[in-house]
């Protein structure tokens, strides 16, 4: 794979059991790409190995007053030069491809995670790492992936120039021989407390991280209520927390760079000291010495590359098993306890065949039915309850598992059907729906029945004012609103208008079942009401669930639902529950518990 042929067609399926068990799947994947790093490496490191002996050729020639000899080592070194040249060029080609090919892969395999589980994803893994896993953990992960062919090419080279050395000269090779492993094995001891810091740095920057998200996506809302100084206050304290985290970090990373410079300044000083005494004893050649010595400053920058290899992976271990764990989050949350995980982080069963058209939703943990082709309206008390059981009825657990049964459509269970085809056939609108930058056509430029036009939405939605909005702040020569461009997150709107281009794109789409969480909750009760009218109109025939408490909304509800800790409770119209249902009313009309109770009582 070339990073021309970016990105993968696809980036297979992972193994996400363990940290390691991912980077050693993700290796195997870019088999060919190490081979040709590693080729080319050791093309450079044998060229870096060879200058040693070359050294000692021409010193022993001038020393002899050898001409051959000496243009022989002439030769040699212009060839290892071109080697090295060469290599190193070629080397550093590959690695960075192997880099971000490897990359690229983690990324897409998130991305697809992150479509395959929606909303739901951010209820199971806190936003802030989700955000550090795609950016700063892929980048570990990939400088592993590119840094295990350098360590490996480097690692060949280390054994050749010892071996080299203890036929070209034994007496002193046997000092280099046995001194490299120490050297090499040196900073081993180091790692763990170093990893364990790093660990702490990489948390505690993940926390500032989604402190700073929280407080720039409610920027408005602090500045409204005057809470900027304290959020920022606390960011503050975060970042310095991550700062002095990250000293700590750095300072035993200084130490392992000192040992690795340290130890071999000692190996290179010991290997002159008794070189220089074996040549005045004349057991040892003056070209053998300085072979001996050129080898062991030489050895110094592949020796670089185990400090190297040893960093990477203590950065990409953690890095990859909190990819993995992001990667092996299912639909289902049981699904690994109940077999139908093959612990990869795909489901290996095989996936359901749709229902039929015309079938009802029905939510067992909540014995919740919505009839199919009508207007049904849902009440929770709880508002968080209300989000769960939209998610729900999506098809999506994200109430803990607990063994609850899934949700089903016409008799099928919804997680159990392919992605794309649940996706099609139930649409869940959050309460607070995602409006992406661009123009108001790409928004609505989704995956659509198309029987409902751009305009039809809009006009049942009551977007007349938002489009006339985005058409003024629209530059010169934008005649038409579906040109106008909308900025990141929809900010230049109000969250009313938010809300209704949302639901407009959620009618366009025509699903068989629409879910909606509190669609006009930003919206005054004017516009309200005929958004109630305009959805009720344009889904007529068509399966909706809105999960709401305004009697707007209820009242266009061919069938309402009052679901209580957990349970449907009751069902009728708005106006039957008003009358007979005292928790119901308690609900709509924002009774207290006190005016309940009395209620009650009375009755």
């Amino acid at each position: 794979m070339q990073i021309s042929d970016l990105p993968y067609p696809d980036p297979g399926v992972p193994d996400a059991r363990s940290g390691p068990r991912f980077l050693w799947w993700l290796g195997q994947g870019q088999l060919g790409g190490q081979a040709r790093s590693l080729a080319w490496g050791l093309v450079h490191f044998c060229g870096v190995a060879g200058l040693p002996y070359t050294v000692g050729v021409g010193v022993g020639a001038v020393v002899d007053r050898d001409g051959a000899g000496l243009l022989l080592a002439g030769g040699l070194l212009l060839l290892f030069g071109a080697a090295i040249s060469v290599g190193d060029a070629m080397l550093h080609r590959t690695a960075v491809t192997n880099w971000i090919t490897a990359a690229a892969r983690v990324q897409q395999l998130l991305a697809r995670k992150t479509a395959e589980l929606g909303s739901a994803l951010t209820r199971r893994v806190a936003a802030g790492e989700v955000t550090a896993v795609s950016t700063g953990d892929v980048e570990k992960i990939g400088w592993f992936v590119e840094a295990v062919s350098r360590f490996l090419a480097a690692a060949f080279s280390v054994v050749a120039i010892c071996v080299g050395l203890l036929f070209y000269a034994p007496a002193i090779g046997v000092v280099v021989a046995v001194g490299v492993p120490v050297l090499a094995l040196s900073v081993l001891p180091l790692l763990p407390r170093a990893t364990r810091r790093a660990d702490l740095q990489r948390e505690k920057a993940g926390k500032a991280t989604e402190l700073a998200s929280d407080t720039v996506a409610g920027l408005r809302v602090l500045r409204g209520i005057g809470g900027e100084e304290l959020f920022l206050g606390r960011y503050r304290e975060a970042s310095q927390e991550v700062r002095e985290a990250a000293v700590r970090s750095a300072r035993m990373w200084a130490l392992i760079s000192a040992v690795q410079v340290l130890l071999p300044g000692a190996l290179l000083i010991t290997v002159v000291w008794y070189g220089a005494l074996l040549v005045r004893d004349g057991r040892l050649e003056v070209g053998e010495l300085v072979a001996a010595f050129s080898a062991v400053a030489t050895m110094l920058y592949p020796l670089r590359h185990f400090e190297e290899i040893a960093m990477a992976y203590s950065f990409s271990r953690p890095s990859a098993a909190r990819a993995a764990r992001v990667l092996s989050l299912t639909r289902a949350e049981g699904g690994a306890e109940d077999g139908a995980q093959d612990g990869t982080g795909s489901s290996a069963a095989a996936a359901a065949a749709p229902p039929a058209p015309g079938g009802d939703l029905y939510d067992p943990a909540t014995g919740l039915l919505a009839p199919a082709g009508l207007f049904t309206a849902v009440v929770c008390g709880d508002p968080d309850l209300a989000g769960r059981l939209a998610e729900r009825l999506g098809g999506h657990c994200v109430d803990g598992g607990g063994g609850a049964a899934p949700v089903l459509l016409g008799g099928v269970a919804l997680d159990e059907l392919a992605l794309d085809a649940a996706r099609g056939l139930v649409l869940v609108q959050d309460k607070d729906p995602v409006l992406l930058s661009g123009t108001l056509r790409e928004l609505f430029d989704v995956p659509a029945s198309g029987s409902v036009t751009a305009g039809v939405a809009l006009a049942a939605a009551q977007c007349g004012d938002v489009l006339d909005a985005l058409l003024q702040s629209a530059p010169d020569g934008v005649d038409d609103p579906m040109d106008a461009r909308i900025t990141e997150r929809g900010r230049s709107l109000s969250g009313g208008q938010r809300q209704r281009l949302a639901l407009a794109r959620s009618l366009v789409t025509d699903p068989e079942v629409l879910v909606l969480d509190e669609p006009t909750s930003a919206v005054d009760s004017h516009t309200e009401a005929r958004i109630a009218r305009g959805v009720a109109e344009l889904r007529a025939g068509r399966t909706t669930v809105v999960l709401a408490s305004s009697p707007l909304l209820l009242d266009r509800a061919d069938r309402v639902v009052l679901v209580h800790e957990g349970r449907a409770l009751a069902a009728g119209t708005h106006r039957e529950l008003l009358r007979g249902e005292p928790r119901y009313r308690a609900v709509v009309t924002r009774e207290t518990d006190e005016e309940l109770t009395g209620i009650e009582e009375s009755a």
